[in-house]
């Protein structure tokens, strides 16, 4: 189904929970594969994708559709990360590095992400990078957003993007020591 076509069903009141529905089944997997690279661990991700959804209920009526559906539903999925990853350094007063280290452990702790060594390398090279970074990283790399995708997620330039994902595949190129 259309996103306009989405949005129609969600802006009448008689088919508003059906349509929103079929927002979710479209999306939820993508907003749960994005968070799920920033926060790492399954049962934080599903919280935050969850919030997301919350927010995003709450909040369509408001969206203008100058921008696309899901750069706008990114945006929010792309807050929220940034958000919930600013509550846990504060909730448990970890420096950034600690807070790395403690989201490496749950890689090497998590079942679901027994991927060859070399991807695990890669989640942890990840791991130290600066959260907006990552971000810009993981939706670029891994999602293979356009950078004018990217550009009105982060409310952010072409150009500052550009330097962000390229000063990211450094300095994951030297974690790797390649």
């Amino acid at each position: 189904m259309e996103d306009k076509d989405l949005l129609l069903k969600i802006r009448n009141p008689e088919t508003r929970s059906y349509g929103f529905n079929l927002l979710v089944r479209a999306y939820q997997h993508r907003v749960y594969s994005h968070v799920r690279k920033m926060v790492i661990d399954h049962d934080d991700a599903d919280d935050v994708t969850q919030e997301v959804l919350i927010k995003v209920y709450k909040a369509i009526g408001n969206f203008r559709e100058d921008a696309q559906l899901f750069t706008w539903i990114y945006r929010i999925a792309t807050n929220e990360c940034l958000t919930f990853l600013n509550k846990k350094r504060r909730r448990f007063f970890f420096p950034i590095e600690d807070v790395a280290g403690q989201l490496a452990g749950k890689l090497d702790a998590t079942p679901e992400l027994s991927g060859d060594e070399i991807q695990k390398k890669l989640q942890k090279a990840l791991l130290t990078l600066p959260d907006k970074q990552r971000a810009v990283f993981n939706m670029k790399y891994f999602d293979e957003l356009s950078y004018e995708d990217m550009a009105e997620i982060t409310n952010t330039s072409v150009g500052a993007l550009k330097a962000s994902y390229h000063h990211a595949v450094k300095k994951i190129e030297a974690y790797l020591g390649t």
